[in-house]
């Protein structure tokens, strides 16, 4: 695969995840065991209130105010941004379910342009994790002063200008229809010799600020001085991130509280309610079941292929389908026990890649379908379900900490989140006296 994306089609971004091989996969899986806002009634009709995030065209913005050469202006308030509410004493919580990408941008697949169809028809919002370097021209590429590399280095290239035009119009139309943009910063560097794992504080700080950089001045990088800009202060917008490989946390969280991140969504979590580690949500992907083995898989696209195919060549034909479907199976069965259990956020990861055959492409597709129009579902962005749990009672989280995997309190939500036991149902031992 080339290193550089060029204009003739179709063009595809490289791989922004090497985590193990598969063996070594396996074991960390193994070992680690221990809303869509679609604000739907009973019936599954669509149902009032602040918190939906109503589908459709965006809506109409102020006069942009410019910001720098003009990349970027402030529109006003995100549009279609639910209200987070705090939970009533007793009320069960929503299910939340987030959808992911890393290194987002449109190629000539155009998966971003497609996904972005598929959560508007779902009730679903998304976090798009940019690379940087994909807002930068590769004639450009020196700008690029990566931390213990030489300047125009990057495992995944930069782009040409086409690529940009159409990366920036879907993060254009991304925003305005309440989607997140986050960053999986640049060069996308994993592994030893100087690897993300080996940055330092600084280092990190650098990176980020050059991921903003790109972002802020690609009018000034492209030539392309009178395009419409990105309709959002990218200084505000970005406040979380997922590493690259998921490597180099411990320092990039570090980075990422002193320059006001938010959360985090770089580590292997089961999936339970979500705490603050050092100031940052832990939003990080989850283990569920893996249909047909005894350990669990990470919610990412990238780690059911190299635990079914074992590499980012297109794997044996005849079992795309197979594969697809096993990974849609295991999201699923992840959702269920989240949906039916303890009510934790199942939080996806993915890429926008074909790898074998598009098989995950379309597991994704078909998992958005069937839980993001469910009663009590949302499917929302990252910053989203930050903004509930923010507006929540601390101590109503702490105890839904509490459950384990796939646990439903055993005395029903009612009891388990109110001030005051409920009462029990008339008719059964310790239920008041039936009036005659």
């Amino acid at each position: 695969m080339a290193a550089t994306r060029r204009s003739t089609a179709p063009r595809t971004i490289a791989a922004t995840h090497r985590i193990a091989a598969s063996t070594a996969v396996a074991a960390v899986c193994a070992a680690s065991l221990a809303g869509c806002a679609s604000g739907r009634d009973a019936t599954g009709r669509a149902a009032p209130g602040p918190h939906r995030a109503k589908p459709g065209a965006p809506a109409p913005q102020s006069a942009p105010r410019l910001i720098g050469d003009g990349s970027t202006a402030y529109t006003g308030a995100q549009p279609h941004l639910p209200r987070p509410e705090r939970m009533k004493p007793g009320q069960k919580p929503p299910q939340f379910v987030v959808f992911s990408w890393d290194g987002a941008g449109e190629d000539g697949q155009k998966l971003f342009s497609h996904f972005r169809k598929v959560a508007k028809a779902n009730n679903a919002t998304m976090t798009y994790f940019l690379s940087g370097v994909y807002m930068l021209p590769d004639h450009k590429r020196d700008l690029y002063r990566p931390p213990q590399h030489s300047p125009g280095r990057s495992d995944i290239g930069f782009n040409d200008e086409q690529g940009i035009a159409d990366t920036v119009k879907q993060l254009r139309h991304a925003w305005l229809e309440g989607n997140e943009i986050g960053t999986h910063f640049n060069g996308h560097f994993c592994g030893g010799n100087g690897g993300v794992g080996e940055w330092s504080v600084e280092e990190w700080k650098d990176e980020i600020i050059q991921a903003k950089r790109f972002v802020k001045s690609w009018k000034t990088n492209t030539g392309m001085t009178e395009a419409a800009p990105l309709p959002f202060d990218y200084d505000k917008e970005l406040i979380g991130a997922r590493t690259p490989c998921l490597e180099g946390r411990k320092n990039f969280v570090k980075a990422a509280r002193e320059m006001g991140f938010r959360y985090d969504s770089s580590g292997v979590n089961n999936q339970l309610w979500p705490r603050k580690r050092e100031g940052l949500w832990d939003l990080s992907m989850q283990l569920v079941p893996f249909p047909g083995h005894s350990y669990e898989q990470l919610t990412m696209d990238y780690n059911f292929m190299v635990n079914q195919s074992g590499t980012t060549s297109q794997g044996d034909p005849d079992k795309h389908e197979f594969w697809g479907d096993q990974m849609r199976d295991g999201l699923l069965m992840g959702f269920r026990r989240a949906y039916d259990g303890n009510r934790a956020p199942l939080i996806i990861g993915n890429h926008f890649e074909s790898w074998n055959g598009g098989t995950y492409m379309r597991a994704v597709e078909e998992v958005v379908e069937a839980v993001c129009n469910k009663p009590d579902v949302r499917c929302v962005s990252f910053r989203q379900l930050a903004d509930w749990l923010d507006a929540q009672d601390p101590a109503v989280l702490k105890k839904l900490r509490t459950l384990g995997v796939g646990e439903a309190p055993k005395q029903g939500w009612a009891a388990f989140l109110s001030k005051h036991p409920a009462p029990a149902p008339k008719g059964v031992p310790g239920a008041p006296a039936v009036k005659q």
